[in-house]
């Protein structure tokens, strides 16, 4: 069974970045394609960004393109969301996710990622 664990949500400014990694472990980290997903409260829980196993593939909510970019070290077992021009409406506890080892496609629903992490708050001021 594969263990996930955020780190580095935080408090930050309109306009300002932050970086959020995944540390995960328990199995190969490269047999996994990887997702954020984001959770405000009082909606649902939405698709931000994933990645291949390869990190050849990266795909992208709307919401966030041109500022919020996934990536993922497989000799350090994590993946990252880089983000900037952080919004108001980026507040929320951020997830990352890992898909079943068999499955390759980046895929953009959570009920299609079996293991989550316990999530990090990023809170966005104005």
């Amino acid at each position: 069974q594969v263990r996930l664990v955020e780190s580095g949500g935080g408090l930050a400014q309109t306009g300002g970045s932050l970086r959020l990694s995944c540390a995960v472990s328990g199995r190969t980290f490269s047999d996994y394609v990887m997702g954020w997903f984001r959770q405000a409260p009082g909606k649902e829980r939405e698709f931000v960004a994933g990645i291949s196993k390869s990190g050849g593939i990266t795909s992208y909510a709307d919401s966030v393109k041109g500022r919020f970019t996934i990536s993922r070290d497989n000799a350090k077992n994590t993946v990252y969301l880089q983000m900037i021009s952080l919004k108001p409406e980026d507040t929320a506890v951020y997830y990352c996710a890992a898909r079943p080892p068999t499955l390759t496609r980046v895929a953009v629903r959570s009920s299609e990622y079996e293991s989550w992490g316990q999530g990090t708050q990023v809170t966005v001021s104005s």
